[in-house]
Order: structure tokens, then C-alpha cells, then sequence
């Protein structure tokens, strides 16, 4: 090999490698994003001054715009270039985490986690995107496995270093936390990512994205309502539902050019593992903002209450790939059936946590195993099986579809909390705590059942 072409390799793997980090940071800072604000609830609701509601859509107002338009958002990628979309999601995303550090009111937060969702929707599917088009074969792999395990360490380190930033600093610094690293990426993008785009990728789906907004958006305004001693949230659930419909009728309309295809549904396969992200998923999100609360609330400090939360990454970073070859042998809706339940019980098991002198090792841990191994053998199948419910045409839309329905599922959770808070958003009660806990379980073993009919049917 010539001196010309020796360099040309090496610039080529210095871009790689670039490129790899930067979707990897970017990625990285939305899903700290979304697991510090567990431990920084309660004192943003000390010092703001939040009730209920203030809380709940101090979580919603991010997870609205990223449930709804991330669809949208790998979309826009293929048709106006992934890394320009890449940068303006993360440009956009550090400027309102800048926003929410400095907030002087409630408003001003809300209004800034609004702007973090919509720069998660455009970030997080263009770095997928970005991975895809610029490796190859191995490279690809082992590309995407770095960024997968980037985010698990994410998701397991985010509560930990909030919790610790909320008890050294304060919750400000939660949100301070987040521009350095999205800097560094911005500039790492702008150096090694290589762009383009999909001449022939359709037009996003604009009418459906705002369709969607609109109805979860009144929906979730409805239930928060409703649950929070606020008035008229039967009419904003009405209104949502008829959004709803009217965004059925607009994605039949467009058949494949959909955001969301119908024709995923054609399915009963589908349908049910829909059903179970959703349940499993709305189960989860209630238990780990509800736990992180009662703890402190209990007297724990934040970063203990964060650590707390710790088994549940853990396990499920040791034994997802074990999860995965156990599936392949057993059978995928043996696992989504059983791992629900399982998790399932660790939520029941949270009814035994006390009021008080609460203890890691004798009523946390046993119960955050319990979901941990649940987790663990359902969330890879549950990858796996989406994909393998529907023809290879849909194949991306399925994707993006389940893991905007894990989303929806936490967001709808989210804004029931107001059954479970107290003293105005500042605390929870014990008694309203473990029939949560129990709930979730519940619905748990629903999504079992769920799990078991995603079986695929025997050939006649």
C-alpha cells in the first residue's frame, strides 16, 4: 500500500472514530437527561414552588415532543441529511438545558423541557441513522454495540451523579451537567461526521407529527388534570381522544407514506407486543420516579436514593445478551410472558417498604432484583420480536413505533402521579405508594399475557 493511500485509511479511521463518539456522546446527554430528573424532582418542586401538576409536566413537557416526533425525526434525517439534523437536535438541546439551569420560574422550566424533547426526537434517531450510513459490515456492529452500552452506562450513572449534583449543588447543576459533554460532541460531529442524506427517503410526516402532539399533548393535559384536582380534564381527554382519531384516519390515508404505517397492525402479533411495551413500560416509569420520591422524602440524600436505583441497569447490562441466546432457544413469547411477570413482583414487593427507617439491603434491593431480572429477559426478546412480527418493509417503522410506545406508556403513567403525591408535589404518601406499587404490578402480568399471545401462529 502507497503512502497516499496508507494516510487515506488512517484519515478514514480517525473519521470513524469521530464520528463513533460524537453520536455516542449526543445520545448519551438525552439519556442522562431522562434519568436524573428522577432524583431532582423533589427539590425542583421545593424551589419553584411546585404542585402536583408543575411536577408531573416537568417530566411530560420532555417526554411529549420526543414520543411524538421522534418518528418524525429519523425521517427528517434521511431526507435533509443526518448530520445536519444531528447538530441542530443537539444545538437545540444544549441550549435548552442552559435554559432549564437558569430558570427562575416553573414556566421557564417546563418551557425549556419542551425544547429538550424536540432536540431528543431529532438527536437520538439521527445518531442511529448516522452509525447505519457511515460503517460497514463488522465496523457497523460493533459501532452500534459501543453506543448501546454507552447508553446503558448512561442510564445507570445519570441518577447517581444527579443525586449528587442535587445534594452538593442543587438541582440546577442537573441540567448544567449535561452541556459539556453535548459541546464536545457538537464539535466532534461537526470534525468526523460525513452527512448525506437519502435522495429518495418520502417527505416527514408533518400533519401526523402535529396530530400526534396534539393528542397526546390534551390527553396528558386531561389525566394530570383530573388527577391533580384541576378542572375540566374529562373534556381535554375527549379532546385528545378525538385527535386520535383523527389521526388514524390521516396515517390510513397515507398507507406506507405514514408515520406510522396501519399496516403494522395488520398483525395480532404486533398488537400485543404493543400492548405489553406499553403496560410494562407505563409500570416501570411510575415505580422509578415514585421510589427516588418516597426515598428522599424519607430523609435519604439524593445520590443514595439514585444509587438506589442502580441494581436495575446493572442486571440488566449483565444479562441482556444472555436474555437474548435464552430467547432464541425457548422461544421469544416464553420470555416476554415470564419476564413481565417477574417484574411484576418485584413491584408487588415494594408494597413491604415502610414508612420510615427504610433499608437498602432488606426493602429496596430485593424488589429492584426482581424487576432488574424481569427487565433483563424481556426487553431483548421484545426487540427481537417486533422486528420478526412484521415484513422487512416495515421493519424501521415497527422499531421506532415500539419505542415510542415505551414512551407514551411512562408519559401516561407520569400524569396519574397526582393520585400518589403530597403536600402539593413535595412528598408521597406511603399508603397511595404501595397501592401504586401494586398496581404496576398488575399491570405487569397483564403485559405477560400480552407477551404470551405475541407467539408466532402454528403453521396450518
Amino acid at each position: 500500500m502507497n503512502e497516499a493511500a496508507t494516510a487515506a485509511v488512517g484519515d478514514a479511521r480517525a473519521g470513524n472514530a469521530l464520528t463513533l463518539w460524537a453520536t455516542v456522546l449526543g445520545s448519551s446527554v438525552a439519556m442522562i437527561d431522562m434519568t436524573v430528573i428522577n432524583v431532582a424532582l423533589p427539590a425542583i418542586a421545593k424551589g419553584l414552588g411546585a404542585d402536583a401538576a408543575g411536577v408531573q409536566w416537568t417530566v411530560n413537557a420532555f417526554m411529549l415532543p420526543l414520543s411524538a416526533l421522534v418518528l418524525i425525526g429519523g425521517a427528517l434525517a434521511d431526507a435533509a441529511g443526518r448530520k445536519r439534523i444531528f447538530i441542530i437536535g443537539l444545538a437545540l438541546f444544549t441550549l435548552s438545558s442552559v435554559a432549564c439551569a437558569v430558570s427562575p420560574t416553573l414556566g421557564w422550566l417546563i418551557a425549556a423541557r419542551v425544547g429538550q424533547g424536540i432536540g431528543a426526537s431529532l438527536l437520538s434517531p439521527a445518531s442511529l441513522a448516522i452509525l447505519g450510513a457511515d460503517f460497514d459490515g463488522e465496523a457497523r456492529a460493533k459501532a452500534i454495540g459501543t453506543w448501546a452500552a454507552a447508553s446503558a452506562v448512561a442510564v445507570a450513572a445519570g441518577p447517581i451523579a444527579g443525586g449528587w449534583l442535587v445534594d452538593a449543588f442543587g438541582w440546577r447543576w442537573v441540567f448544567a451537567l449535561i452541556v459539556p459533554p453535548a459541546v464536545v460532541a457538537s464539535v466532534l460531529a461537526g470534525i468526523g461526521i460525513k452527512g448525506g442524506r437519502d435522495p429518495d427517503a418520502p417527505t416527514p410526516d408533518w400533519a401526523g407529527g402535529a396530530l400526534a402532539i396534539i393528542g397526546l399533548g390534551l390527553l396528558v393535559w386531561g389525566l394530570t388534570q383530573a388527577t391533580s384536582g384541576g378542572e375540566h380534564g374529562s373534556a381535554y381527554i375527549m379532546g385528545g381522544l378525538v385527535a386520535a382519531a383523527i389521526f388514524l384516519w390521516w396515517e390510513r390515508r397515507l398507507g406506507d407514506r405514514a408515520m406510522v404505517p396501519l399496516a403494522l397492525f395488520g398483525t395480532a402479533r404486533f398488537s400485543a407486543l404493543t400492548l405489553l411495551t406499553f403496560l410494562l413500560y407505563a409500570a416501570l416509569t411510575g415505580v422509578l420516579l415514585l421510589l427516588p420520591y418516597l426515598l428522599i422524602s424519607s430523609g435519604w440524600l439524593a445520590t443514595a436514593a439514585g444509587m438506589a436505583l442502580l441494581p436495575l441497569p446493572v442486571i440488566m447490562a449483565a444479562g441482556s445478551r444472555l436474555a437474548g441466546g435464552l430467547s432464541e432457544r425457548v422461544g421469544a413469547h416464553r420470555m416476554l410472558a415470564a419476564g413481565p411477570a417477574i417484574a411484576g413482583a418485584g413491584f408487588a414487593l415494594m408494597w413491604t417498604i415502610p414508612d420510615q427507617r427504610i433499608y437498602f439491603v432488606t426493602h429496596v434491593l430485593p424488589a429492584m432484583t426482581l424487576v432488574g431480572i424481569g427487565m433483563t429477559m424481556a426487553v431483548a426478546p421484545l426487540t427481537t420480536a417486533v422486528m420478526a412480527a412484521v415484513d422487512h418493509h416495515h421493519a424501521g417503522a415497527a422499531s421506532g413505533f415500539n419505542s415510542a410506545t415505551a414512551r407514551i406508556g411512562g408519559m401516561v403513567a407520569v400524569s396519574l402521579l397526582g393520585l400518589v403525591l403530597t403536600g402539593g408535589g413535595h412528598g408521597v404518601s406511603i399508603a397511595a405508594f404501595h397501592a401504586a406499587a401494586l398496581m404496576a404490578g398488575g399491570v405487569s402480568v397483564v403485559a405477560g399475557v400480552a407477551g404470551w399471545f405475541s407467539a408466532p401462529r402454528a403453521a396450518v
